[in-house]
C-alpha cells in the first residue's frame, strides 16, 4: 500500500480533496469542475478510499463522497514539530524588522496629492 505522502503527492489525488473540504460531491461533480474524465476521477477517488482518505454514501444513483478526518489528523501531527519550527523563526524575523523599522503614525498616512495650476506640468513641459 502507498504511504500518505506517495498519495498526496499525485496532483488530481490533492485537486479532489480541496473539492472535498467545501462539501460532498459526487463523481459527476468532481469531473466537471475538473475538468478529468470520468475513469480518471474514478480511479483517483478508490485510491483516496483505499488510503482512508475519503468515504462514499449511496444517495440514489450517485455515490457521493467526502472527507474522512483522521488521516488528515496522521499528517499534521506529523507536521507538528515542522510548524512549531517555522512559527518560531517567523515570530523572530517579525521581532527583527520591527525592531529595524518601527512603525509610525506618519508612516502609515498617505500624502493627499496635490495639482499644480498649470495641470501638473513642469514649467518649459510641452503641451
Amino acid at each position: 500500500m502507498e504511504s500518505v505522502f506517495d498519495i498526496l503527492a499525485e496532483p488530481n489525488r490533492r485537486a479532489i480533496l480541496s473539492l472535498l473540504v467545501s462539501s460532498q460531491q459526487s463523481v459527476g461533480e468532481i469531473e466537471r469542475q475538473l475538468r478529468m474524465p470520468q475513469p480518471m476521477v474514478s480511479k483517483h477517488l478508490r485510491v483516496l478510499r483505499e488510503a482512508g482518505f475519503v468515504e462514499s454514501t449511496v444517495d440514489a444513483q450517485r455515490r457521493l463522497y467526502r472527507l474522512k478526518p483522521e488521516p488528515f489528523q496522521e499528517v499534521d501531527a506529523w507536521l507538528a514539530p515542522f510548524r512549531r519550527f517555522w512559527s518560531a523563526h517567523l515570530d523572530a524575523l517579525e521581532r527583527h524588522l520591527d525592531r529595524m523599522d518601527p512603525p509610525t503614525a506618519s508612516k502609515q498616512k498617505t500624502k493627499k496629492k496635490t495639482r499644480r495650476p498649470n495641470g501638473g506640468r513642469d514649467k518649459g513641459a510641452k503641451k
